[in-house]
């Protein structure tokens, strides 16, 4: 150290020296730290068993695990159509971190838990586990939701089922392609470049062979293509039928399964989705000819609910993040989180991480083995018009938290930027905007039963609130004349499922969570002079209980 001629002592590491920044974010339980989750968790979800969920809350808050996270983002995957001698190979390269990630994704049952163990809270479960690793890192999430909701599907063939349900149910994971490996992974191949949402538009031919059917045809979409089975649309007489296709056949040799190309994709870096042709490609029929959207659909509904899971788990990464910069950094004088234009935000963040939290855990205790006829009516209407409402507000809700950050949060080296790729993607993907809000006036047209049920569930928290009660009132009329001929309003689909899924989400807040929280969803999002932009709560709002919540 020295001193210069006007008294400023200078060495050569004083500017090195780092203040006001917040300490690592690792180390920490993510189960545990999340109050909602495992409040709504046995309250909503009626599930136990938070052993489990407490190890796995370890694992993905480990340094490790995030590490893992950063470096599968870092490295996407690399498609190898042939190997150095010329054969036609086609496989993807993962860095191993990705291998890890899903490793232990599978080992705590993130995939089909609440099918190899069903009962009352299995799908809630299951869901958490399910949202804990997508918090972290979502693109290993895309199989792993993949190969839960296989299972419907598979279930209408029972020969195939015998085969690889087993396989599915494992907790072992394995990367290579063989034949009769303990554990499997499925993906999906639905859409082509003509058709998009509408598969009717297909063109991927199958054409009968003894047992089987040889497919032929180009799959604009098909994502996590290293999985070890797919259920794919392709046309046959009778119609558009579902077929299983394998990467492996049974005597071992590789199926036909030339991929072209992998997608760049804006946001989910981690999981390959690719573009794959399929030239005398082996497959089996699922269901009865023709009848392959019929089959398939109880897949798409599970991946829907796991669209639901994502966006509410990226909500409460963006959320943790936010919280943690906010505590630990000071402006101004003081601590960011007490400086009230950003605790406003912060407890507006947190609200619109509960809701969809809470959304969550009702949704997947409906999927639960005992559902009956009501229940399964309620789930078929409150999926989609969630999905499409939660997933819409992924995005913002991601930028705001990002901005939270300042800087850091637009920086590549903090998560909220992977984040703020990612949300879109669940809005878009299983259905996006315009195909969901459509899809929720076809059930009200041939599914009658579906709208009662959910008005039934909207109803329970009737007279706690009378914000609630106006807004339910003003929702009945509006319904009224759309139940009549709901296509008729296509042009205002939006409009209405906006409004049925917040009286969903107020109505589950109302009867499970505390007051400072209810209250202020409700005047926020219902009341007359709501306002969808964050950091707009009332005054009258509690900021200090939902932020301790958070």
């Amino acid at each position: 150290m020295t001193a210069n001629d006007a008294g400023i002592t200078s060495g050569p590491y004083i500017t090195h020296r780092v203040t006001n920044q917040p300490p690592p974010r690792v180390d920490l339980n993510e189960y545990t730290a999340n109050i909602p989750l495992r409040e709504y968790l046995r309250t909503v979800g009626e599930a136990e068993g938070e052993a489990t969920l407490e190890a796995s809350g370890a694992v993905v808050g480990s340094a490790q695990f995030q590490d893992d996270a950063r470096l599968a983002h870092k490295n996407p995957p690399i498609l190898h159509t042939h190997s150095k001698y010329g054969q036609r190979i086609d496989e993807v390269e993962y860095h191993p971190s990705y291998h890890r990630i899903i490793c232990a994704a599978v080992a705590a049952g993130a995939h089909t838990s609440a099918w190899q163990k069903p009962g009352v809270g299995a799908n809630a479960h299951r869901a958490a586990q399910f949202m804990l690793f997508a918090q972290v890192e979502p693109g290993h999430a895309c199989p792993i939701s993949m190969s839960h909701a296989a299972v419907d599907t598979l279930q209408l063939a029972p020969e195939l089922a015998q085969e690889w349900l087993p396989r599915l149910y494992s907790r072992n994971y394995s990367p290579a392609l063989q034949h009769g490996k303990p554990g499997a992974l499925f993906g999906m191949a639905m859409t082509e470049k003509q058709g998009g949402s509408d598969v009717r538009a297909n063109t991927t031919r199958a054409v009968q062979e003894g047992e089987h059917h040889l497919l032929t045809g180009h799959k604009w979409f098909c994502s996590a293509p290293m999985s070890d089975a797919f259920l794919v649309l392709a046309q046959e007489d009778a119609g558009l039928g579902c077929f299983l296709v394998a990467r492996v056949l049974p005597d071992g040799e590789r199926n036909t399964f030339m991929m072209q190309r992998l997608k760049d994709k804006l946001g989910n870096r981690s999981n390959a989705s690719s573009e794959v042709e399929f030239s005398n490609t082996h497959g089996w029929r699922i269901s009865e000819p023709g009848r392959g959207v019929r089959a398939i659909m109880g897949m798409v509904g599970r991946t829907r609910l796991d669209c639901i899971l994502g966006t509410a788990a990226g909500m409460r990464q963006s959320v943790a993040e936010a919280l943690w910069h906010g505590r630990h950094r000071q402006a101004f004088g003081a601590k960011l989180i007490d400086q009230p234009a950003m605790s406003n935000v912060l407890a507006d963040l947190a609200l619109e991480s509960e809701a969809a939290t809470v959304v969550s855990m009702r949704l997947a205790r409906a999927y639960d083995y005992d559902a009956g006829p009501t229940e399964r009516a309620f789930r078929r209407l409150a999926t989609a018009v969630t999905k499409y409402w939660v997933c819409k507000r992924g995005p913002n809700h991601a930028y705001e938290a990002m901005e939270c950050l300042g800087g850091n949060g637009y920086i590549e080296d903090f998560p909220l930027a992977m984040r703020y790729r990612e949300q879109p993607v669940m809005a878009i993907w299983e259905g996006t905007g315009n195909v969901i809000a459509l899809d929720v006036l076809r059930a009200m047209g041939t599914e009658p039963d579906s709208v009662d049920a959910f008005l039934a569930e909207l109803w329970l928290a009737s007279g706690a609130h009378p914000v609630f009660d106006d807004f339910m009132a003003r929702l009945k009329e509006e319904l009224a004349p759309l139940r009549l001929a709901p296509l008729n309003f296509a042009g205002q689909a939006r409009n209405i499922v906006e409004k049925m899924a917040l009286a969903l989400q107020a109505s589950l807040l109302i009867r499970f969570a505390p007051a400072s929280v209810s209250e202020a969803f409700v005047f926020s999002r219902l009341g007359l002079e709501r306002s969808f932009n964050y950091g707009n709560l009332p005054a009258s709002a509690n900021l200090a209980g939902i932020l301790e919540r958070a």
